[in-house]
């Protein structure tokens, strides 16, 4: 609590004690602020100076995010390491961008242009994989009266001069946005187009759209950082915003030591080059931890405003609503489900709410994304807990992750029974186009051969699999090869960590094809443990494994070897 800041309003962030630290003003009562300070208090007592600079919790956007690690509050975190060590003191405070840096800017405006918000005064090459577009911030408007030459410039020094209805406006590439005020833009669009993420179980069975929002639940144990990896490393988006928000620091530094060594294999650069890293463990401040989620989707949003596809990657989504019920336990808020606070609901949506497709601010016709996938945590891998169903109620995409599949070492880990996509009508036209009417056809195919699977598994546990009919054994064949040879998926070998929308069109008609066949064998009166037993059965289940630029050749032969062997089987069972 602190007196004597009747200037102050909520949100603004202030400065506490000697230290300088760093806080946020939750709640006001006359001139009494409650405040919440990102750092380790202890030492401070009754006295200590609170100075409010004014202003909400606020970003700096401009050039210098992509390859770097912040934390919570975008505090560069490789700077403070370089300037106190690899303990951080309380109260560094060192600026989000790199002040001495120097950038080549490239003008594009000129003097005399009529520009507003969102339209492009310059360029600058930040990294070898994106050209970061510096834009006229929110509420500029005006006529062009002096842009800078071509050069080398730092962030602070002035590009362009805008005289504006108040007077000349000086602008130089860095903006400031409040973490918690949505980004503007011109339109929203329905999501029509899918991410493509290279997980098999995730782009045919419960594809995500770009712009679309997604969650990932499951209990410890079953892949859910792994899964958000492959999302980061494998999709077909240009930036990728990744929040550890709250996770276990051991997690955060196998993130911290992984992603530099990765390689983009769009373009084979390092993938941090297209990464921004927002790490805030759980033995972070609480404050730190509520405030991470915002800070990186505002820095998605500022990318998406250039026109780019960005993926947001929240880790854990769980963590940072327990943040949210420590700060509202010690504001004696009257407490909701499970102690979480009665708005915790509303504050899920306005995350996964700045997700979309959009028409970006500017004259120039720029179409950006903001795709938002969070990890839930749930105890136990309970979901009726408040976390999981509130998200439930929000996002358009559920990838359960369950702890029996991860425990027989199928992965993903995604429960194809409890899992489920509401873009598909929306997407389904996109892939009708690329690939035709069939690949949504064996999709509900697929899906179909699974459900009855579960189904016959009851019967097989009570009575045994003799007592099946052979078109019941065939149906569970079919479906031990979709999971194994199809669904199934090994991050940590190249050929199978990443499949194409081909090739995964491939795989999954491979098996259905040999389904197909199968059962119309099986009308001759074929022998169905030979069925079962041709050497084609071994070439399907090795295919996933094929070097992508050969498979198409590859599919063609085994699909003939495939029909010839069970036309073989078939009229060897006609002449018996």
């Amino acid at each position: 609590m602190a007196e004597g800041l009747a200037d102050a309003n909520v949100s603004d962030v202030v400065r506490v004690g000697s230290q300088r630290l760093i806080g946020e003003i939750l709640n006001m009562t006359g001139d009494t602020a409650s405040i919440q300070v990102y750092e380790e208090t202890s030492g401070l007592g009754p006295g200590a100076a609170v100075v409010t600079t004014g202003m909400p919790m606020s970003v700096e956007l401009g050039p210098g995010m992509l390859d770097n690690i912040y934390d919570g509050i975008q505090r560069p975190l490789p700077e403070m390491r370089a300037l106190t060590g690899d303990c951080i003191t309380r109260g560094t405070d060192v600026p989000a961008l790199n002040r001495e840096k120097t950038w080549e800017f490239v003008p594009v405006a000129k003097k005399g242009d009529k520009v507003g918000p969102g339209d492009v005064l310059g360029t600058v090459q930040e990294t070898s994989a994106i050209l970061h577009k510096i834009m006229v911030p929110y509420g500029v408007q005006g006529e062009v009266t002096w842009v800078i030459k071509q050069g080398t410039y730092t962030v602070d020094e002035t590009v362009a001069k805008i005289k504006t209805d108040k007077g000349e406006k000086a602008l130089t590439m860095v903006q400031r946005w409040p973490v918690r005020i949505q980004r503007p833009y011109t339109r929203k669009f329905v999501p029509a187009r899918p991410m493509n993420s290279g997980q098999r179980i995730i782009d045919t069975l419960f594809p995500i759209a770009k712009g679309g929002t997604a969650a990932v639940p499951g209990p410890f144990g079953s892949g859910k950082t792994v899964v958000q990896h492959q999302l980061a490393k494998w999709s077909d988006v240009d930036i990728v915003v990744y929040i550890g928000c709250g996770e276990r620091g051991n997690e955060m530094t196998d993130v911290l030591m992984e992603f530099p060594e990765l390689k983009d294999p769009r373009n084979g650069e390092p993938l941090m080059k297209r990464t921004v890293l927002i790490a805030n463990t759980s033995d972070m401040p609480v404050a730190a931890r509520e405030a991470s989620i915002y800070t990186g989707i505002t820095i998605a949003e500022y990318f998406r405003d250039m026109g780019y596809d960005v993926a947001v990657l929240a880790d854990s989504t769980s963590r940072w609503a327990e943040a949210l019920r420590e700060m509202s336990g010690r504001l004696e808020e009257m407490p909701g489900e499970e102690g979480y606070p009665a708005y915790l609901a509303s504050r899920l949506a306005q995350f996964y709410e700045r997700a979309g497709v959009v028409q970006c601010l500017g004259a120039e016709e720029r179409k950006g994304s903001v795709t938002a996938i969070g990890a839930v945590s749930p105890p136990g891998g309970d979901i009726s807990e408040p976390v999981s169903q509130a998200t439930m109620r929000i996002v358009k995409v559920f990838w359960a992750l369950d702890s029996s599949l991860a425990y027989a070492r199928h992965f993903p880990a995604i429960n194809w029974l409890t899992s489920y996509s509401l873009y598909l009508d929306t997407l389904a036209p996109w892939y009708t186009e690329q690939f035709g009417e069939k690949y949504m056809q064996n999709r509900e195919k697929a899906m179909h051969i699974l459900q009855e699977e579960s189904e016959l598994q009851e019967i097989v546990r009570l009575v045994g699999q003799d007592s099946l009919s052979p078109s019941d054994r065939l149906t569970m064949e079919t479906a031990k090869m979709i999971r194994e040879d199809f669904l199934q998926q090994n991050a940590f070998v190249d050929e199978d960590a990443y499949s194409a929308y081909a090739k995964q069109f491939r795989l999954l008609d491979m098996v259905l094809e040999y389904d197909t066949a199968c059962r119309e064998a099986l009308e001759r009166h074929a022998d169905m443990e030979a069925l079962f037993a041709i050497d084609a059965r071994e070439k399907i289940g090795r295919a996933k494994m094929a070097d992508a630029k050969t498979f198409g050749a590859d599919y063609d032969a085994i699909i003939a070897e495939m029909k010839q062997q069970i036309e073989d089987v078939a009229a060897g069972g006609e002449e018996e």
